[in-house]
């Protein structure tokens, strides 16, 4: 019983995993770890229960209907899936499949970078059509594709890679019926390595491919050269609280405004603001709110997780005030801050 318990916790972990992937709040940060996380104990406990079965003298009607039971609840978790997937592939359907050669949003290619933990440079050697009856769940408007690659560089892996690699992809039709060519095409794959299958690649998302260029190739690497340090920008995840100071002097105060991230890595804004000078803003990244902190550099990892990241205003009851007063310098100094960074410049 104790090899086939963790079969039924995945039910209940399946649900979770479902409403992540409805969260349509924040498509900038797709709760990849915890998708990883239900793969990786659903192929765990699809292991246990394909694994040969004890001999005959050992069975028990019991433990046969509890092995049962745990395979029905495993294809019901598939099902699942596979309907949200293809609800998932009817909104990805109507975007690029890649991300342009030209042209490329940072926020775009940050996106994909923050949660792949396998990047690799190929060209494409051969696509082949996967046949309708194989890709259940998929729109009529979209192809499923086994698309083979050769590996040029790989970018961030920490098992490294096979040189040559293969991966599924959804690409949209056109109005024949066509799909655009993929044979010789140089692109960046975000993705994962699937577990005891090398040289197979999971993408991060269906759509989690950036054609190469220098623009794109500088772009990938700057980001993930950021996003592998152990100090690396985290996904913020809320507003903890944030307070207004009022200075000795008409017109002088300070905004501090503590952030949630996902792994509680301290995050803090501060504004200054003084009489006749403009006001002045920084994020501090340690314990104790660093004096010599300054304002992001547009266009690093810390700018894309304050501009992409933020909510559009600072929720009242976060903001620790004795008046409407003061807690209206509080939600001016965050605009402030929000308008300071500027658009995050996501196109898709």
């Amino acid at each position: 019983m104790h090899l086939i318990y963790p079969c039924y916790i995945e039910i209940s972990f399946f649900d979770r995993f479902h409403g992540s992937l409805a969260n349509d709040i924040m498509p900038s940060n797709p709760d990849s770890a915890f998708h990883l996380q239900f793969m990786d104990r659903t192929a765990l406990c699809y292991n246990m229960m394909t694994m040969d079965s004890p001999s005959k003298g050992r069975q028990t009607k019991g433990s046969l209907m509890r092995l049962m039971h745990a395979r029905i609840s495993l294809f019901l978790i598939f099902l699942g899936l596979g309907a949200e997937v293809s609800a998932q592939n009817s909104i990805v359907s109507q975007a690029e499949s890649s991300i342009e050669a030209e042209q490329a949003s940072y926020a775009d290619i940050a996106d994909l970078v923050v949660i792949s933990s396998l990047i690799v440079d190929v060209t494409v050697r051969d696509v082949k059509k996967v046949s309708a009856d194989q890709a259940v769940g998929v729109p009529t408007t979209l192809q499923r594709l086994l698309v083979n690659a050769d590996v040029i560089a790989l970018i961030r892996g920490d098992g490294g890679t096979t040189p040559r690699v293969r991966f599924l992809l959804d690409m949209q039709k056109d109005a024949k019926g066509k799909i655009p060519k993929l044979k010789k095409r140089r692109m960046f794959l975000f993705g994962r390595q699937v577990i005891n299958r090398p040289g197979e690649i999971q993408l991060s998302r269906p759509n989690a491919l950036a054609l190469f260029s220098l623009n794109n190739d500088a772009l990938v690497r700057d980001i993930t050269k950021e996003a592998v340090q152990l100090d690396a920008p985290r996904r913020i995840m809320s507003i903890a609280n944030a307070f207004h100071s009022v200075g000795t002097m008409l017109g002088e105060g300070e905004t501090q405004i503590f952030l949630k991230t996902d792994t509680d890595q301290p995050l803090t804004l501060t504004v200054l603001s003084r009489p006749g000078q403009q006001k002045q803003w920084a994020v501090s990244t340690a314990e104790v709110i660093d004096a010599s902190a300054t304002a992001p550099q547009r266009f690093t990892l810390l700018w894309y997780r304050l501009a992409c990241g933020l909510p559009r205003d600072l929720p009242a009851d976060r903001i620790e005030a004795a008046s409407s007063e003061i807690a209206g310098r509080a939600e001016a100094d965050y605009k402030f801050i929000l308008d300071a960074l500027g658009p995050c410049g996501r196109k898709r």
